[in-house]
């Protein structure tokens, strides 16, 4: 029987949109608008709109300057995106959580995780994240 998962080859068009997932996220955790970003990169706050969305590629060259720009390294972009097996990379933190689910507001896990970091006990950040996953995996039907 054939394996499915390596047969199928991560389209240009998937990568793209991991990319501009990447972008998005960081634009936002950096409180900058598309403008801002356009700004830095010297481009067009639609050319942004267009990497966010994944419509437009974007060369090796643009991703090291956006890089920079943006303050991540280049790699960045690529994280939690395994292209040899095309798979996404099981979720192990609130980054790739953000990323592999539109279903979540990328603003409220931001300020959600910024308002946790400001808790200086650690026994309060403690318990305030086992509610969470207490809630979390509470059947409410």
């Amino acid at each position: 029987m054939k394996n499915n998962t390596n047969s199928h080859k991560i389209s240009a068009n998937e990568i793209n949109a991991h990319i501009g997932k990447k972008l998005r996220l960081r634009r936002v955790e950096l409180g900058l608008s598309q403008q801002g970003v356009a700004k830095l990169m010297n481009i067009t706050f639609q050319q942004v709109q267009k990497y966010e969305r994944g419509s437009n590629s974007l060369s090796a060259p643009r991703i090291n300057q956006l890089a920079q720009a943006i303050n991540v390294p280049t790699a960045y972009f690529f994280e939690g995106l395994d292209i040899a097996k095309h798979r996404e990379i099981p979720v192990h933190s609130l980054e790739q959580l953000i990323t592999n689910d539109d279903a979540y507001s990328d603003r409220e896990l931001l300020e959600l995780t910024k308002a946790f970091k400001n808790i200086k006990s650690q026994v309060i950040r403690k318990r305030l994240a086992d509610l969470a996953r207490v809630i979390a995996n509470t059947n409410y039907d």
